[in-house]
């Protein structure tokens, strides 16, 4: 995809634009947003992420298009799985309310500063070494295993402090309670950090995690840097008001983790096989490529994603239905 200076200048600036928006009219001033309030915000953030496609289909085509929804989609169901965490680590630090939207901002703009980086750095492995995509593809099948053995063990999600938090903790001076929104305070001319820090830390080493799961899905879409850029930035902005949205609904997602691994394992096959078609491997077809399994084309790819999700969330939703009943019952 031949993409004009001036679609990433316009692009990266409507990023910084959506995070002023953001910043000024919601986390500045702290608040726990209403129902109404993250509905209507996270069906703006939604909508742009989907009209931005037409963008996409104006300037590269149909097959870029499909390409970009299709990773959207992705990017998209993999942040609801981080959803997870973030409410495991707030309610861990038991983050008060009116506080947590500054916490998620701040997570926001680490995630996307960690991914903008590893979309660099991996496409440029990506354009220097094919190889690379076998890596990526046993990376996401080892990933689609542990997301079943997630499902399997539901009881064992808790969040546990990483050694990154352990080490913040242990290192500075830290208050026992929240001072407001505040990270620093001084106290009896002490300069110490506050839980708010160490809770922007243990979100910010979590998105270095979720970055490394999500890059190499996505380049098992798409291997156009602009569009795994976009997808990735337009997956992330409504995140903060997702959380707010579905915070209290993510326990009905019952076989997420199921679907999130159906995906992984469908684009690990993907990226094995497009690795195959490209390979350089000596030890593999005596280095030359292996074309005996045809690549699998953009729009059945979209297609297997939009029903994986689909499938998962109605029968999360029957399954949690039936579950209350039984209960009520």
């Amino acid at each position: 995809m031949d993409v004009p200076a001036g679609l990433w200048i316009a692009t990266v600036g409507l990023v910084l634009v959506m995070l002023t928006v953001d910043l000024v009219g919601h986390v500045r001033t702290p608040h726990a947003p209403t129902l109404r309030e993250a509905t209507a915000w996270s069906v703006a953030y939604v909508g742009i992420g989907l009209l931005f496609g037409l963008v996409v289909l104006w300037q590269g085509g149909g097959e870029f298009a499909i390409q970009y929804y299709a990773g959207f989609l992705t990017e998209k169901s993999l942040s609801v799985d981080n959803l997870f965490v973030f409410v495991l680590i707030m309610n861990s630090f038991a983050v008060p309310r009116v506080y947590q939207q500054k916490v998620l901002f701040i997570g926001i703009i680490i995630a996307l500063v960690l991914r903008t980086v590893f979309i660099f750095l991996g496409a440029a492995f990506v354009s220097a070494f094919a190889w690379i995509f076998y890596i990526f593809g046993l990376f996401l099948l080892w990933t689609a295993i542990a997301q079943l053995r997630a499902a399997a063990k539901p009881e064992d999600e808790e969040y546990h402090e990483n050694g990154i938090t352990r080490l913040t903790r242990r290192v500075l001076p830290t208050t026992e309670t929240y001072v407001e929104g505040k990270m620093m305070v001084r106290v009896d001319g002490r300069l110490m950090i506050t839980p708010m820090l160490i809770v922007m830390v243990a979100i910010g080493s979590a998105d270095i995690l979720f970055a490394v799961d999500s890059i190499p899905a996505i380049f098992g879409i798409t291997q156009e840097v602009f569009l795994v850029f976009a997808a990735n930035a337009f997956s992330l902005l409504g995140l903060r008001q997702l959380y707010f949205l579905v915070g209290g609904l993510l326990d009905r997602l019952v076989y997420l983790h199921y679907g999130l691994a159906a995906i992984l394992a469908f684009i690990s096959a993907k990226l094995l096989i497009h690795a195959l078609h490209e390979n350089e491997l000596a030890f593999i077809n005596g280095g030359e490529p292996v074309h005996a399994i045809p690549e699998i084309a953009p729009v059945p790819s979209l297609v297997v994603i939009v029903v994986i999700l689909a499938v998962t969330t109605v029968a999360s939703l029957v399954k949690s239905r039936s579950d209350r009943r039984t209960i009520d019952a």
